[in-house]
């Protein structure tokens, strides 16, 4: 039996937190999906934040094959721009305009837990891949109409804090507590192929669409995670903006051959 009142894991990025319009409009938006019905969670990103405090306070970046590298000092660094200036201004904006939000990391309670990512035997340090998620605390925080505001600082099984892709956690939590949809926030309405915004794409096709070039730069990370997250057993993912997520519009990413599977079974019975 299906919730009455559905879970939307909404990830926002880090340089829309930036930005005072996105902000009034997401408190808008969260407060119009909730007197819908929807019980809200979001992850958000930081990178603007982590980036003007590096270069505020002159720590390096290193680099492995084109991936940031996250020492033991800038570690510290995200810590402060993830988990203090982003995830404050998201609660407080959503407290000031009336949301019951609460700041949470990975790290609170247990939440998420993470091993450390190597990419092709190079560790990038302080950074983590998700391998489970504990979401006994976080529903009946839902279930009084708190919404969760998350940083994706996340704790190893080494006792040590660590940085993970924002987009991963928004995915994990998707899986991990049912949601009827996980929602990527963008500053476009959709993927857009061949200068038409996608209503429907297959999961099966992201990866031949990333391939092709079709789909580029930052909407890379957030389409793989919604195929991973439909394969997984999320009902769909949609890649979207504040205006049209609000109207239920956007580029949903969905499982065809699971909906082909079900239909035929449907048939058969």
């Amino acid at each position: 039996m299906t919730h009455p009142h559905p879970i939307h894991v909404i990830k926002i990025g880090g340089s829309q937190i930036d930005d005072r319009e996105f902000l009034a409009r997401m408190v808008k938006t969260i407060r119009e999906v909730q007197k819908q019905g929807v019980r809200p969670v979001i992850v958000h990103g930081g990178g603007n934040e982590i980036a003007r405090l590096h270069d505020e306070l002159g720590v390096p970046f290193d680099f492995v094959e084109g991936l940031r590298v996250t020492s033991d000092q800038s570690m510290r660094l995200v810590k402060m721009a993830l988990g203090g200036i982003a995830n404050l201004r998201v609660v407080r904006w959503l407290v000031n305009g009336g949301v019951k939000a609460i700041g949470l990391n990975g790290i609170d309670m247990g939440l998420i837990r993470v091993e450390k990512l190597v990419i092709d035997g190079a560790p990038l340090g302080r950074v983590g891949r998700v391998d489970a998620v504990d979401i006994e605390m976080l529903l009946p925080m839902l279930d009084q109409g708190i919404v969760p505001v998350i940083a994706p600082i996340s704790l190893g099984y080494d006792g040590l804090s660590y940085n993970v892709n924002a987009d991963h956690v928004a995915e994990a939590l998707a899986i991990a507590l049912n949601a009827a949809r996980l929602v990527f926030l963008t500053n476009v309405p959709g993927v857009r192929i061949a200068d038409r915004t996608m209503r429907v794409l297959p999961a099966e096709q992201i990866e031949d669409l990333i391939f092709g070039r079709f789909i580029t730069g930052g909407m890379i990370p957030k389409a793989r995670a919604a195929a991973s997250a439909v394969n997984r057993g999320v009902p769909s993912a949609i890649i979207t903006d504040l205006e049209h997520y609000e109207r239920g519009e956007g580029t949903f990413i969905v499982a065809m051959q699971k909906n082909q599977d079900a239909n035929q079974s449907e048939q058969l019975t």
